[in-house]
């Protein structure tokens, strides 16, 4: 049971659930560039994360504010195809008669959440278009095949998903997160571990350089890392079938993009990979400046909840200046 609470502990800035998502924080002080699509928007392969869907969830903040999880295989987001005798400019109308009911209710109650409830309705619309175009990568050169890997040309591949946040990016889309799941790898690790890196080194890399070569990786951070390390010696015998244990102490997260020194290393550990042994960086250090990096000043988003203000960092966190460009 130590997946989730980590998870949500990164996601979230807390091991419990309630809170909201980095995600929903970007969106709520930041907005969406997108008129067509979600502001916020995941995207998942080999599995549902331990934290489920909490991880990109609202919390306390207004349910607009939440991730759009979109499908690898089917349609991108169920119901958004209109059924068989419902024509598009029928849908218009039953959609417009539905938000003038709903704005009447609003001006009666003063609920925010009815305003959230036209808003999706008439984005949802929107998507009906917008969505299949963009998931769509058959228009895609081989090239830009060949740069994510075999595996980019199958939907639902961790490589496939790394295209379609390229394209998500260009669209406009505020926050992308990518989950790969499957690196619990308690015994086996020289089968397991391999796989892994295999299905996600290349089409990371390849992220990476296909946003630099379209001029959009100086506008766009990316950030690649796990809810904690693996101990770096052996679980079990060393032999074929070991593997490595839980390890909270000290891992590595890389960053690229907007605004974070090139080919940098910050921090180290002892001799033995088991604590820090300079330049500690905390999960909410972390956060800070991952919200300084996106022009927000951590301290001072914030929405009141039950009382008194809450914020991603909630008392803690300061930002890592050093790795700043």
């Amino acid at each position: 049971f130590n997946h989730g609470p980590a998870q949500l502990l990164m996601h979230t800035g807390s091991p419990r659930l309630g809170r909201p998502s980095i995600g929903s924080w970007v969106t709520y002080g930041l907005g969406s560039e997108s008129n067509d699509l979600p502001g916020f928007i995941v995207l998942t392969s080999g599995g549902t994360p331990d934290g489920g869907k909490s991880l990109w969830g609202n919390g306390f903040l207004p349910s607009i504010y939440q991730g759009v999880q979109c499908r690898s295989k089917g349609d991108p987001v169920l119901y958004l195809k209109n059924p068989k005798g419902v024509s598009q400019e029928l849908k218009k109308n039953i959609i417009g008669s539905i938000n003038q009911i709903n704005y009447n209710e609003y001006k009666k109650f003063n609920d925010p959440e009815v305003l959230t409830r036209i808003s999706q309705y008439e984005m949802a619309f929107r998507m009906q278009t917008s969505v299949p175009e963009v998931m769509d990568t058959e228009s895609e050169p081989d090239y830009i095949y060949d740069l994510y890997g075999e595996d980019s040309r199958t939907p639902g591949t961790f490589a496939a998903n790394c295209l379609l946040a390229r394209r998500l990016a260009e669209k406009g889309v505020k926050f992308i997160q990518l989950y790969h799941q499957g690196w619990d790898q308690h015994n086996n690790l020289p089968n397991r571990l391999p796989r892994q890196c295999k299905e996600t080194d290349q089409a990371s890399a390849a992220l990476i350089t296909d946003l630099k070569q379209r001029g959009m990786l100086e506008d766009t951070l990316v950030i690649w890392g796990g809810e904690f390390g693996r101990t770096s010696y052996s679980q079990g015998q060393l032999d074929e079938t070991f593997g490595r244990d839980h390890h909270p102490n000290c891992f590595t997260i890389f960053m690229a993009g907007a605004g974070v020194k090139k080919g940098f290393s910050y921090g180290a550990t002892d001799d033995f990979g088991y604590n820090v042994a300079e330049n500690p960086v905390h999960v909410h250090d972390f956060q800070a400046t991952l919200m300084h990096l996106l022009g927000v000043d951590h301290e001072r988003l914030t929405y009141k909840f039950q009382g008194r203000r809450f914020r991603l960092t909630d008392v803690h966190g300061h930002v890592v200046n050093d790795i700043l460009s």
